[in-house]
């Protein structure tokens, strides 16, 4: 009951946050923080304590399918170079770095110190993007940090993995090492597996809650049996998420979608609220605890790590962008600027992955309580420091505007529309007639820029068209001519625009 209680202050008092603060352009993570902070510390809260393994499925699962859904493959091609840089060496740099400081400073045995490495190491692309969608900046920057979130989880929970089973085995890396040469090649494989399995269930319970129920259990699912079957959990999850990634936006009802959507959003989001009072929760224990200098002495460590995660970034994303600028001559993508590295290299704020690695670790790893204390303070700290600040640097670096993305959504609407133009052929009458205006002023309003705005009781030839306009889409994406930002934008607007010509009877879920 202890926990229930908090989760819904801790909720109220995220509603409240959020209301006032939604015109500062911060990240709501940041308000999160604020709040789970001031939760943690009222008198009455609870200790709360959460099986290291039960936190790792319930936060992380949730957060790699978002991610592995929305990023396909094609993309983390086109962008390999700049996600290699920041999912991979970033991450093995910082991971580095604070292992060193762990070991040198607070004395931790080299696989403990790592796993704090790889803990406070992924960035929040999510806390990043949700600002920077709202500012003027360059497309392709926003599209590099999106391919980021994806990798440098997998990259940082997989080293996570590996520091945990030494620091908890007796034959350290002697065995873990042996067992990643498996893990890896089994987990993507169970995860192509599991995700072709799961295609063929959804297609028996589209328009019902059942399709949710069977979401909820693939997704966590999917874990488990990797668990139990001894391979990567991580990749396995990712490899089901890009699998029905490639086939279900094909198959999936619009009201599915738009149904799925919402209620993975607000998972998410709860998932957030409940680790950052969880962390904040077990932060406060383990403050209550320490003598005044030992407690003195892990805030300094943890400032430090936080120091060590801001510099290493910075340092490490303005050195390959100035190197990419000065050697690479590949004419297909252009090369950062310095301004686009700057905003980059400070998108580090930690967040969701952060916490519940933490989480995660068993009760009896070696300087536990310093490891969560710092991770909570790196993700508060990192925030509340880049978090309030990020729209300000954007602003004040003066990027000219990115029109990119409305005028490649521009041009594939006028695409769309002559697909569903040509189902028209053969038609006469009045109605026909009517539809072909509207088609005619959708197309002026595609020219200037502008979304068609859906209405009209043309349900039969509309939702005909409709259908004509999903097949080409769908076919551009599937050919790589157009980039998944552009593809779910259109997505979107297509769905919408069939509900609003689908009987209401035919709009309602079902039980089963």
């Amino acid at each position: 009951m202890a926990l229930f209680e908090s989760m819904i202050l801790l909720s109220l008092l995220a509603v409240v946050l959020l209301r006032l603060l939604r015109r500062l352009a911060l990240p709501y993570p940041t308000i999160l923080a604020a709040a789970g902070t001031a939760v943690a510390a009222l008198p009455w809260a609870p200790h709360i304590a959460m099986d290291p393994k039960l936190a790792l499925v319930l936060f992380i699962a949730p957060v790699l399918l978002d991610a592995g859904f929305d990023m396909p493959p094609r993309t983390l091609r086109r962008f390999w170079l700049p996600t290699l840089s920041l999912a991979v060496v970033a991450v093995a740099l910082t991971t580095a770095a604070v292992a060193w400081l762990g070991a040198a400073w607070a004395g931790m045995p080299l696989a403990a110190a790592v796993a704090l490495g790889a803990i406070v190491a992924p960035p929040d692309a999510g806390a990043a993007t949700a600002v920077l969608s709202r500012l003027n900046l360059p497309r392709r920057t926003v599209q590099v940090l999106t391919a980021e979130s994806l990798l440098n989880d997998a990259s940082a929970l997989l080293i996570f993995g590996v520091a945990v089973r030494t620091a908890m085995s007796a034959d350290g890396l002697a065995r873990t090492v042996p067992m990643l040469f498996l893990a890896v090649p089994g987990g993507l494989l169970l995860g192509w597996l599991l995700g072709k399995v799961f295609v063929l269930l959804s297609r028996e319970l589209r328009g019902t809650l059942s399709a949710t129920l069977l979401q909820f259990a693939g997704v966590f699912g999917v874990w488990i049996v990797a668990e139990s079957l001894h391979v990567s959990a991580i990749l396995c999850v990712v490899s089901f998420a890009m699998t029905i990634a490639h086939v279900l936006p094909a198959e999936t009802p619009p009201r599915d979608r738009v149904h799925a959507y919402s209620v993975w959003a607000a998972v998410v989001f709860i998932s957030n609220v409940i680790a950052f009072l969880l962390v904040g929760l077990q932060s406060r224990s383990i403050i209550a605890r320490l003598p005044a200098d030992e407690l003195r002495q892990a805030l300094w460590f943890a400032g430090g790590v936080l120091g060590v995660c801001i510099v290493v970034r910075f340092a490490w994303v303005m050195l390959y962008t100035t190197l990419l600028r000065r050697f690479r001559r590949d004419t297909t993508l252009p090369n950062p600027t310095p301004q686009q590295g700057i905003v980059v290299a400070w998108c580090g704020m930690r967040g969701l992955v952060t916490l519940a690695t933490a989480l995660g670790l068993p009760d009896d790893f070696p300087q536990r309580d310093l490891i969560v204390l710092t991770a909570f303070a790196v993700t508060v700290g990192s925030l509340v420091f880049q978090g309030t600040t990020l729209a300000w640097l954007v602003r004040a670096l003066g990027f000219a505007r990115d029109t990119s993305l409305r005028e490649d959504a521009s041009k594939v609407r006028l695409k769309l529309l002559d697909a569903a133009d040509a189902t028209l052929d053969g038609e006469t009458g009045e109605v026909a007639h009517r539809m072909r205006e509207y088609y005619a002023d959708a197309r002026h309003e595609a020219e200037a820029g502008r979304s068609p705005v859906a209405g009209t009781q043309l349900a039969e030839l509309k939702r005909r068209g409709l259908h004509a306009k999903r097949l080409r889409l769908l076919e551009m994406r599937h050919k790589g001519q157009i980039d998944d930002d552009v593809f779910h934008l259109l997505e979107n607007e297509l769905d919408w625009s069939e509900l609003a010509v689908t009987a209401p009877d035919d709009r309602e879920i079902v039980e089963g």
